[in-house]
């Protein structure tokens, strides 16, 4: 059973304009430039904005959806869960996100969203998916794109998981969720919003709640980083990388539909 944890109250998500033209995402520099005529395309492709309470499920665990997202804000995570209620996180949502896109494979969702705070959700059919590779084969390239990036991250989870030590999974997910908000424009002063408990630093490493919270404390201790009032403070952001086995990897722009 999980333990019962509480987390820090976070700021409301931001409004999402009226318009794909007004995307306040695309101005963090983080994204490939869209043309004006792929932004109009996504404009009418989206059929409106849904906020989303922490706690929420975005996407219910082994059911069908009729619907795709893009998170515009806020934090999510996409988890798999055991029939004795044991739960694998797989890997942690930010704005830009794709979501829903897995279930194209199946006959219903293999695994289930939620959201870690409040969110703002922007929303797709996912039955004219088809229309991305008719009306724009360089949208439905961002698709395929943006499915062989979540392959790249299940691969780099799987490797910190199976081969890591307790010490380096906790410093890689560490440094790997500051460089992502960072990456975003989401860091001030070498911290970050954290919004996640030790349990679920632990359902996302395949570790004990016990042994993350002595080996945050450890690290804490080495003078590394601290978690305080939800947020990370990165107090030394190499100490971390040289201690994941992290190297430097510059993260280029990427799709974002």
């Amino acid at each position: 059973m999980r333990a019962t944890v509480t987390t820090p109250d976070f700021a409301a998500p931001t409004a999402c304009p009226p318009t794909c033209t007004a995307c306040g995402l695309r101005t963090t520099g983080a994204f490939s430039p869209a043309t004006q005529e792929q932004l109009l395309f996504l404009e009418s492709f989206r059929v409106g904005t849904r906020p989303m309470a922490a706690g929420q499920q975005i996407i219910p665990e082994n059911r069908l959806g009729t619907q795709l997202f893009t998170l515009y804000d806020g934090w999510a995570m996409r988890y798999k869960t055991l029939s004795d209620g044991r739960r694998q996180i797989l890997n942690f949502l930010l704005p830009g996100d794709f979501i829903g896109l897995q279930q194209e494979l199946t006959d219903n969702a293999t695994h289930g969203v939620e959201a870690l705070t409040d969110v703002l959700l922007c929303v797709f059919p996912r039955d004219r998916l088809w229309e991305f590779y008719q009306q724009d084969p360089r949208l439905g390239y961002a698709l395929t794109w943006l499915s062989a990036s979540q392959e790249r991250i299940v691969d780099e989870n799987l490797l910190t998981n199976g081969r890591r030590n307790a010490t380096e999974r906790v410093a890689m997910l560490l440094v790997q969720l500051y460089r992502r908000a960072e990456r975003l424009g989401l860091a001030a002063d070498g911290s970050i919003a954290f919004p996640f408990t030790q349990q679920h630093l632990a359902d996302a490493l395949g570790l004990s709640l016990v042994h993350t919270n002595k080996t945050l404390r450890r690290l804490a201790q080495l003078g590394l980083h601290v978690i305080r009032s939800g947020r990370l403070h990165m107090v030394d952001p190499r100490g971390l990388e040289t201690m994941a086995d992290y190297y430097d990897r510059p993260l280029g722009n990427v799709p974002l539909i």
